[in-house]
């Protein structure tokens, strides 16, 4: 997941991220967000599956490792926080999720184009021992800018 992606619309701390509904799914993304930003590598290196893979609008696919090493140097900084609530200022995003079985599509999406026309990223993730995990994640850049 880029951190570009994600909306500021938090949800609230008490959410169950265990729980398998369209809430947990956003509370784990938002939870991500929050880990990359600050450099919690114990938290991505569990969320993410050992396959994991991002694909950025360029069309360059970035294994986990990458995801967990950017993350590592975010640590003891609040730049990167910094640099995701601008983006998030001036780009925000709507959110929405499909489940089907132990798999989620978590879509984020320009409001002014809706979900069907302005979707700027997706995240898949499935349903593992008891918990959400990122598997997949790939970025338009519709919107850019």
């Amino acid at each position: 997941m880029s951190a570009f992606a994600a909306s500021s619309d938090m949800q609230a701390t008490s959410t169950d991220e265990t729980a398998r509904n369209e809430a947990a799914v956003i509370a784990v993304d938002q939870h991500w967000l929050e880990a990359e930003e600050s450099g919690d590598t114990a938290y991505l290196d569990d969320l993410l599956l050992p396959d994991y893979r991002s694909v950025g609008a360029d069309g360059v696919a970035h294994p986990k490792s990458a995801i967990v090493a950017h993350a590592a140097k975010n640590r003891g900084s609040d730049t990167e926080r910094r640099t995701v609530e601008a983006w998030i200022k001036a780009h925000p995003s709507g959110k929405s999720v499909v489940l089907h079985g132990d798999t989620a599509i978590l879509s984020f999406y320009d409001p002014a184009s809706g979900p069907q026309q302005g979707v700027r990223s997706s995240d898949i993730f499935v349903y593992v021992d008891g918990r959400w995990h990122a598997l997949y994640s790939q970025h338009s850049g519709f919107g850019k800018g």
